[in-house]
């Protein structure tokens, strides 16, 4: 028997956090304030299938994995915090990136502030309520995501890794079993069947196999079962309807068979995501304003985190800067027709600092104080800004993008946030 040409996977840790937080039924429901970054450990946790995104608006909606038959569920919807971290193949990512179907993972909390939330707010024992045949769990209060990642994320991220156990294959489909656990042995071990077909997707090193490839070179049988042998590996994971009467198996999308595969994949969506940023901004919000003669005022920012280094070391002490007031879904603001650099205040980076411990999750921990002769309603302590270093291009955004002053606005958004199902009480 031919064994996958797996190499041993290394540890690739993401730097944010370790250990896991697992959140009971009876935690409280948490509700972050206004310029504070919330505490991991308080937040709501959930899994699902991504049905619905609205990228201009960082929301969206997700089917969530309850205690019921999950083809029940009816997608629920949910909004990024503005410090919120999305997290594809292991790299930071906008949601723009994720394909509809993908299993995944939320850390999520109350909105802060229920009058500006871009999707229904709900009562806060909404997880507790059962709705039907899709069971509990499946409509939480807790809607606004701070850390959002899918399946190589999480297991980066908590150092875990799949291992193949055997394959039932018949002729282009069939089921694989595969058991996740801690790369170092320790902690719970979990065992999962999945579908995979000829839409799976196979990378090894730089090539990008599919199922009927792997069959030709008799990795895999063309029927019947065959041990895998405990290989480690990445799986993508996703969800499509299965046949047999199954009410929830989720599905392979890809599997990753070495080290080189993963990490091409996670570079080449950070590189996607770099040049996201730089024709976006990076986002943050504002720490102090200390006002001047003359409409002069120093403004201090602190960064979101979750980023390229690259992007944060661009940000340098001495150079030229603009700043952007934005809404809490990042939008920009603007003016009739100007773009954002038209809107934007520009100064003079005065200091650039950068805190070494105790950063929280969503913090950049870097700290930046900008000189400018033009302050805008938006530079308030608490509000979300955009700011952009002189090295970066200057690109106008689309309109869906930015809020026109006169049009839009947060009691006038659109789409408002009746886009959404509301649940029915059941």
């Amino acid at each position: 028997m031919k064994r996958f040409p797996i190499r041993s996977i290394a540890a690739v840790c993401l730097g944010l956090f370790c250990i896991a937080c697992k959140v009971t039924a009876e935690q409280e429901p948490f509700r972050p304030k206004v310029g504070e970054f919330p505490p991991l450990e308080k937040a709501h946790s959930y899994k699902g299938e991504l049905t619905f995104v609205d990228h201009a608006n960082r929301r969206g909606s997700i089917r969530i994995d309850g205690d019921g038959r999950f083809r029940f569920a009816a997608p629920s919807p949910f909004a990024l915090l503005p410090y919120g971290l999305v997290r594809y193949h292991g790299s930071p990512a906008d949601l723009r990136d994720i394909p509809l179907g993908t299993v995944m993972y939320a850390k999520a909390f109350l909105p802060p502030d229920p009058k500006i939330s871009s999707v229904p707010v709900l009562p806060l024992d909404n997880r507790e309520k059962k709705y039907g045949y899709a069971g509990t769990g499946v409509a939480p209060a807790e809607n606004h995501i701070f850390l959002f990642e899918d399946e190589p994320s999480y297991c980066k991220r908590l150092g875990l890794v799949w291992k193949l156990q055997e394959i039932n294959l018949n002729e282009d489909q069939g089921i694989l079993t595969a058991r996740r656990e801690s790369k170092s042995g320790n902690g719970d071990v979990h065992e999962e069947t999945f579908s995979v077909d000829t839409a799976t997707r196979f990378w090894r090193g730089k090539e990008h196999l599919h199922l009927r490839d792997l069959i030709e070179e008799k990795v895999l049988p063309e029927n019947g079962i065959q041990s895998l042998n405990e290989e480690a590996v990445f799986l993508g994971i996703s969800w499509k309807p299965t046949p047999g009467g199954v009410f929830k198996r989720f599905h392979i999308s890809d599997v990753w068979l070495d080290e080189l595969a993963m990490e091409r994949a996670s570079r080449i969506q950070n590189e996607t995501h770099k040049t996201f940023v730089k024709s976006r901004w990076m986002p943050g919000w504002v720490d102090q304003v200390e006002y001047g003669k003359f409409g002069r005022a120093k403004v201090t920012v602190t960064l979101f985190g979750g980023m390229e280094d690259s992007l944060y070391a661009d940000f340098k002490k001495g150079q030229s800067a603009m700043l952007a007031s934005s809404e809490n879904t990042l939008k920009h603001w603007a003016g009739g027709t100007a773009g954002t650099a038209q809107m934007a205040s520009k100064g003079i980076l005065l200091e650039v600092s950068k805190t070494k411990k105790g950063v929280p999750l969503g913090s950049s921990g870097i700290q930046l104080s900008l000189e400018t002769n033009l302050v805008t309603e938006g530079f308030r302590p608490g509000k979300i800004i955009r700011i952009r270093p002189e090295s970066w291009p200057i690109f106008q955004v689309p309109r869906e993008e930015y809020i026109h002053h006169t049009r839009d606005g947060i009691e006038k958004r659109f789409p408002t946030p009746d886009i959404f199902q509301i649940f029915p009480k059941n």
